[in-house]
């Protein structure tokens, strides 16, 4: 039989970076390529004691149908835990679970962006988030992300050649890929142009508690009086990305939408996974936990530069992070960049070309990404080592 695939999907290509897991599923592969929390970061004997006291004492409430606009009382406590951290939501706004933040931006499309208009993106960005919006024919529009976040400047010449753009999708805080965090001053621009063109802004932050260094910036949704800006937060990379709990902070009129999305959609997000959520959050010390993920990934993220200054300098150069859990790589301009990530799996190490992050994958680029959170010291050293060698390699 000859299939016929919708419009939304016939282009549609395989996420390079799952693709890379086939590789990194080879025992002798270093992989630097995933973006999975480390797995001593996991809280799994908590979740196994809220799990058993669930079942024990009440197991129907996370066995049976739940409401799509999520699980009452964490709604109320994060809502109130992002007012009161954060300065973010306002009465204006309401909260809405999802299953995963990736559900966020697909219902977000589907909800606000018609079939060929644009949807303005940092470049490089989140694959996962170019994918969805790719699924439903937007048409993405790349901004530069620069050391200090989206140039602004390119962001309003954008805004101007495209009127039809529905949103601003930014990732502020330690960007996927680029490492890089917003500055004030840009958040700032950001949403002023926003409000100036009518377009609304989705922002992303599923590692803004992952700060190891510097100040703590505002979210751009603390700005918020205009009701323009769609907020995404997520418990995957601070308690567990299996789970597949994310909420979004939106305004009211769009909040309606995507409940109605979300309805014929999954009806709701996994409810046991919430209630763990809640429970965690509000009988056990979360913000303890957070510094406990803190003091890991400092280490980690340390480590991972010093390897990289050993190993790899001066051929490859990267920009120093103070969060998250990605390092962007700048190879010199002369080397061929899917080559050398091709080179690099022969030779037993994964990372993620930097073309897959783009908003068109034929643009030029020099780059690609590593993972640290993932991988032990020991492999670390080693797959950095390689790098390392394999590019001094073509030197000679």
């Amino acid at each position: 039989m000859e299939y016929q695939f919708s419009d939304r999907v016939s282009n549609l290509k395989p996420s390079a970076i799952r693709e890379i897991f086939k590789y990194a599923a080879d025992p002798e592969v270093v992989s630097l390529s995933a973006g999975n929390p480390s797995p001593e970061a996991f809280p799994a004997k908590e979740i196994a004691e809220i799990s058993a006291r669930i079942l024990s004492e009440n197991p129907i409430s996370v066995l049976q149908y739940s409401v799509t606009e999520g699980y009452t009382p964490l709604r109320q406590h994060m809502m109130e835990y992002m007012r009161s951290n954060h300065n973010t939501g306002s009465d204006s706004d309401d909260i809405l679970i999802t299953t995963g933040a990736q559900q966020i931006m697909d219902l977000c499309t589907k909800a606000l962006v018609n079939e060929g208009e644009a949807v303005i993106c940092e470049a490089p960005s989140f694959i996962g988030s170019l994918n969805t919006f790719r699924a439903y024919n937007a048409r993405l529009v790349g901004v530069t992300v620069e050391p200090d976040g989206m140039n602004t400047d390119e962001l309003e010449e954008k805004l101007k050649a495209n009127p039809d753009a529905k949103l601003i999708y930014t990732i502020p805080n330690f960007q996927n890929p680029s490492g890089v965090t917003m500055s004030l001053e840009k958040r700032k621009k950001v949403y002023e142009l926003a409000k100036k063109y009518g377009v609304l802004i989705i922002e992303d932050n599923p590692y803004g508690d992952l700060r190891y260094s510097g100040e703590n910036l505002p979210n751009i949704k603390s700005f918020d009086t205009d009701g323009i800006v769609i907020y995404a937060g997520s418990f995957s990379k601070v308690i567990s990305p299996g789970m597949r709990v994310a909420y979004t902070i939106a305004p009211k009129p769009v909040f309606q939408k995507l409940v109605v999305c979300k309805q014929g959609n999954d009806v709701h997000t996994n409810i046991w996974s919430q209630v763990v959520c809640d429970e965690f959050i509000t009988k056990y010390d979360f913000n303890a936990h957070l510094q406990r993920l803190r003091d890991i990934y400092t280490k980690k993220a340390d480590f991972c530069m010093e390897l990289l200054d050993k190993y790899c300098a001066p051929e490859i150069t990267y920009n120093r992070i103070d969060g998250g859990l990605f390092i962007w790589c700048d190879l010199p301009e002369d080397i061929d960049m899917p080559k050398f990530c091709k080179d690099a799996v022969l030779n037993k190490v994964c990372v993620v070309p930097g073309n897959a992050f783009l908003t068109d994958e034929r643009d030029e680029c020099h780059s690609f990404r590593i993972n640290f959170s993932t991988p032990t010291d020991k492999q670390l050293e080693k797959g950095i080592k390689l790098l390392g060698e394999l590019i001094k390699s073509y030197n000679k």
